[in-house]
């Protein structure tokens, strides 16, 4: 995820969020779910989750086993959330720090789908392979990829981490993807950002000069300008009304 010495304050006549609710009819599904038969774990990264110990957030076998287990007792084919979300989660790495010592990020910016290494990704609209890389930092993207859609003349993007490296090689820049069709995979750790297998799934407006990459958490004191360009996920994603805790 890049870094966020260039605050957003875009700012914009008519919000996305509100353009994107009056076309929601017109967007595929990002993974594959039934809500007749899948249920949908509501998972929870904050400090307000006292079962994740730092023994299991920084050893990736164990965090892996920790989603596979609570999705297993759940009976849940996916966990789900984490859009504005302050985590502690990311104290993890110090990709997430201040070289200076500042604030960190801790800011969740996109929507988190956790599942099995291998789970395909749709395209929720058509659009261009606008940039790919491999942000190969600790706790990173790892293999990420950036659509540019145009929504009745408006641009945004959508921006898929911790994929499969072979999915780098599969597509190609101004590369035209259909909406629907299936163009990535869930990674494994080695190549996701020594993560549990999980998508991050992210709306931006205003892009920028960023390519490949584009910050996925903020500092908490700067959500306003981030959440404003980055808006929620689940506009698009339309999965949240079927997330149940794990005690219900």
């Amino acid at each position: 995820m890049a870094g966020m010495t260039d605050v957003c304050s875009m700012t914009t006549d008519h919000a996305l969020d509100a353009w994107l609710m009056r076309h929601q009819r017109q967007f595929f599904p990002v993974v594959p779910f039934d809500p007749a038969t899948d249920a949908l774990l509501a998972m929870d990264f904050t400090e307000s989750n006292t079962t994740l110990s730092g023994d299991i957030l920084n050893d990736t076998a164990l965090f892996s086993r920790y989603v596979e287990e609570a999705l297993a007792k759940a009976g849940a084919r996916y966990g789900y959330g984490g859009y504005n979300e302050h985590r502690t989660v990311y104290g993890r790495s110090p990709h997430f720090s201040d070289p200076a010592g500042g604030e960190p990020r801790r800011l969740h910016l996109g929507m988190d789908i956790w599942g099995p290494a291998g789970t395909p990704v749709m395209a929720p609209l058509g659009g261009m392979v606008h940039s790919m890389a491999y942000n190969n930092n600790p706790s990173d993207y790892g293999a990420t990829i950036i659509l540019s859609h145009q929504l009745d003349g408006r641009q945004f993007y959508t921006l898929y981490g911790h994929l499969s490296l072979d999915n780098l090689q599969e597509l190609k820049e101004g590369q035209y993807i259909v909406g629907g069709q299936a163009f990535a995979h869930f990674g494994a750790p080695h190549e996701n950002g020594d993560w549990p297998p999980h998508l991050h799934f992210q709306l931006i407006e205003d892009i920028g000069l960023h390519e490949g990459d584009y910050p996925g958490v903020c500092r908490y004191s700067e959500r306003a300008s981030w959440l404003a360009n980055c808006p929620d996920p689940d506009i698009i994603l339309q999965l949240g009304r079927y997330a149940r805790p794990a005690n219900t």
